[in-house]
């Protein structure tokens, strides 16, 4: 059995070191063969750059994946450009930096595939997700039958449909990008890992990683104002998902949220 974690959109700095601290015990917990983080928002919520992508690859993990954020940085254009371990949607125009699609080695001789598509509902018009899908698995399928799909959306019904649509083709779909995690972890029909948003890792007093007083201003007075990171201690939202190595299919998935308190209202 194959243990893959992954680790939901890692947001600004705090969120960085929260999640390195939180590794350890992670690796406790649940002893993982492959370690995955979707880290689009960690410099000043948008973008990343070679410097945090070393820490989380010195921190043991395999690939990094991103979104539509990534673009909004140019630090991470080189990055993408340079390390095949670092993706960005797949279904982006050929001609920007980097892939959507890696396969690497993990423990036991075995390779893990990723592949990383984005949704067009409320998004950019890019290229079809489903049909980019598509020409990725024969490639990736090629090698492995290890594969996970982050699919960055931000519509619910268009990763539902996403989810079903890979059904049997991937060992799990994990929606990323609305940095809310969803109650919904399931095996579909047909052996596919599937939860609607893993979450967000960042910091608990925020709107979805930034300042609540910044977001206010933003909803209030429809115009732009500088982001600032939220405050309060950082919890890590992610999935464990067990996968038998040799069909390939998800056996069980687990998502979490560390830590695991509520804050009562007084």
């Amino acid at each position: 059995m194959i243990t893959l974690l992954f680790i939901g959109d890692v947001v600004g700095q705090s969120g960085l070191e929260g999640l390195l601290k939180a590794v350890p015990s992670l690796m406790e917990r649940f002893s993982p063969h492959c370690f995955v983080v979707n880290g689009e928002n960690i410099v000043d919520g948008k973008g990343l750059s070679e410097k945090e992508a070393g820490m989380l690859f010195n921190a043991g993990v395999h690939v990094i994946t991103t979104g539509n954020h990534i673009w909004e940085n140019w630090k991470s254009r080189p990055l993408l450009a340079q390390n095949p371990r670092v993706l960005r949607p797949h279904n982006y125009p050929a001609e920007n930096p980097g892939s959507g699609i890696t396969t690497v080695q993990i423990a036991n001789g075995y390779t893990l595939g990723v592949v990383q598509v984005q949704g067009r509902t409320y998004m950019q018009p890019i290229d079809c997700p489903f049909k980019t899908l598509d020409a990725a698995l024969d490639e990736l399928r090629r090698k492995t039958n290890i594969i996970l799909l982050d699919f960055h959306a931000e519509a619910t019904g268009e990763k539902i449909a996403m989810g079903y649509y890979a059904d049997g083709r991937v060992s799990a779909m994990l929606g990323t990008h609305t940095h809310v995690q969803t109650n919904d972890a399931q095996i579909l029909p047909r052996g596919t890992a599937y939860i609607t948003d893993v979450g967000m890792t960042g910091p608990s007093e925020s709107v979805l990683g930034m300042s609540i007083d910044v977001a206010l201003r933003r909803f209030q007075l429809q115009t732009a104002h500088k982001y600032e990171l939220g405050t309060g201690f950082i919890r890590v939202s992610g999935v464990c998902v067990q996968i038998d190595e040799q069909s390939g299919r998800a056996r069980s998935i687990e998502a979490f949220m560390l830590p695991d308190v509520q804050r009562s209202v007084v």
